[in-house]
């Protein structure tokens, strides 16, 4: 499966990351794409290099016309791929949805973030033809913790024919950033936030486990 997160505006690194640590985990060969061109992702890979924390899949940097074209070959040696195409509407972004088959949006619930929606769903028009097999779903990231936000952004986004918007939230917690900083997924933190981890596993149980690709 070719999982790309990604849309508009930032926050898709922490996803991206903590998927490709769960899924590698469950024992599957995963190769992590960074076609973001702040490259968050290969600094992320490369904090833990430096720090020899255990790696069991692959980061490669590829942008543009590259993830088109290699990834459908190099795909052949995986068993999944997820590619971070960071938050701008780039020819990154358009050629991970021309090959994906889940396009995740994070919106975190503030409203510069759903005045965003309008040029996703402009996005998602253009692609849907080259691409129909895409599904394309949002979740609310960094959710605010009393959760008047969330009902807003929620109701925005189910408003969205285009777009499925799921139940499940990730919350704005230090953890992320925390884990993040120091090359890691919130499950491998030695002090775990275990709010945070069930997140990250009912975002991957859906993906992995509920979509139908």
């Amino acid at each position: 499966m070719i999982v790309v997160v990604g849309g508009i505006k930032g926050g898709k690194t922490t996803i991206s990351t903590n998927l490709a640590v769960m899924r590698a985990a469950s024992g599957k060969k995963v190769l992590l794409v960074d076609g973001d061109e702040q490259k968050s992702t290969s600094m992320w890979a490369n904090q833990r290099d430096v720090l020899g924390i255990k790696t069991t899949w692959s980061t490669v940097p590829l942008s543009g016309k590259d993830i088109f074209y290699q990834i459908p070959r190099m795909q052949e040696d995986y068993d999944d791929v997820i590619i971070d195409v960071g938050g701008r509407e780039t020819r990154s972004l358009r050629a991970g949805m021309s090959i994906g088959d889940v396009f995740l949006i994070p919106f975190k619930p503030r409203s510069l973030d759903v005045w965003t929606l309008g040029d996703v769903k402009a996005v998602i028009a253009e692609m849907k033809p080259a691409n129909p097999k895409l599904q394309v779903y949002a979740v609310i990231n960094q959710a605010d913790s009393k959760g008047s936000d969330n009902e807003g952004t929620l109701s925005i986004l189910q408003e969205c024919e285009e777009i499925k918007c799921l139940d499940i939230t990730i919350g704005s917690r230090k953890a992320f950033a925390n884990a993040a900083s120091d090359g890691l997924a919130v499950m491998e933190m030695k002090v775990q936030d275990k709010k945070a981890i069930q997140e990250i596993q009912d975002l991957y149980e859906f993906i992995y486990n509920k979509c139908v690709v």
